[in-house]
C-alpha cells in the first residue's frame, strides 16, 4: 500500500509540476502578447527571454534577436545568435546578424552574413553592402563584381539614404555606385587620382546633392596636391 501511494504521490506531483509549467508558459504567452500590442519593445523581449527559457526554439531565438536589433542592442542580438555563418540560418537571423555586425563596426564578420543574403536573392541594396564592406577589408576583386552587378542592375528610381550628414539625404543607388567605383580605383592605385576624381564627379552629377562624394573628391584632390609639391631637404631647398 505504502509503495502504491507512493507512485500516487509522484504522479500527483508531476501532474501538479506541468500544470504550473503550462500556467507560466501561457502567462508569458498572454504577457509577450500584451507587449506586443503596446509596441513595447523591451517588455516584448522580458516575455520572450522567459519563453525561450521555459520552451526553447529556434524561431524565438530568431526572433528575439530581431527585437534587440531594432531596440539597437546589437551585441546582445550577437549573443543570442553567435556571429559565426551558417547558411542553414533563417533569412531573419542572417539579416539580423549582418545588420548588427556591421552595426559593430565588424566588417570582416558582417560580409560573410551580406554574401549568404546575396546568394538568396540578389539586389542592388545587398551588393552595396558588399562593395562597402570588401573595400574596408582590402578585398578590391569582390568589390568591384558588385560594382559591376549594381551598375549594370540599379533602376533610375532607386534611391539610397545617407545619414553622415544632417539632415540625412538619399541618392539614386547608381551614383552610389559610381562613387564606390571611384573609390574602388584610388585605393587599386593610391598615385591615379585622376580616374577617381572623374568617376566621383560622374556621380556628383548624377546627385547634385551627394555631400559624402563632394568630400571625398575634396580630400582627393588636396592629396593630389599634396602628392605634385617638389619635396623640399631640411635646410628648405636652399
Amino acid at each position: 500500500m505504502k509503495k502504491i501511494a507512493f507512485a500516487l504521490a509522484g504522479m500527483v506531483s508531476l501532474t501538479a509540476a506541468a500544470q504550473s509549467d503550462a500556467s507560466i508558459k501561457n502567462h508569458y504567452e498572454s504577457f509577450y502578447q500584451q507587449m506586443k500590442s503596446q509596441g513595447d519593445i523591451r517588455g516584448a523581449i522580458d516575455g520572450l527571454t522567459h519563453l525561450l527559457v521555459l520552451e526553447p526554439t529556434q524561431a524565438r531565438k530568431d526572433t528575439l534577436a530581431y527585437y534587440y536589433l531594432n531596440a539597437n542592442m546589437h551585441n546582445q542580438a550577437i549573443n543570442v545568435l553567435g556571429a559565426e555563418k551558417d547558411t542553414d540560418a533563417s533569412d531573419l537571423a542572417v539579416e539580423v546578424k549582418a545588420i548588427a555586425l556591421k552595426s559593430l563596426n565588424q566588417p570582416q564578420l558582417a560580409v560573410q552574413q551580406f554574401d549568404i543574403l546575396f546568394s538568396r536573392q540578389p539586389d542592388v541594396f545587398k551588393a552595396y553592402e558588399l562593395v562597402d564592406l570588401n573595400l574596408q577589408i582590402g578585398k578590391i576583386a569582390e568589390a568591384e563584381t558588385y560594382i559591376k552587378y549594381g551598375l549594370e542592375n540599379a533602376k533610375d528610381d532607386e534611391m539610397l539614404p545617407f545619414y553622415e550628414a544632417k539632415p540625412p539625404y538619399q541618392v539614386p543607388i547608381k551614383a552610389a555606385f559610381k562613387y564606390q567605383e571611384g573609390l574602388l580605383k584610388y585605393n587599386q592605385d593610391k598615385t591615379n587620382f585622376d580616374q577617381a576624381i572623374s568617376l566621383i564627379d560622374e556621380a556628383i552629377v548624377m546627385a547634385p546633392n551627394f555631400a559624402l562624394a563632394k568630400r571625398i573628391k575634396e580630400l582627393l584632390l588636396k592629396q593630389k596636391e599634396a602628392a605634385q609639391q617638389p619635396a623640399t631637404g631640411e635646410d628648405g631647398g636652399k
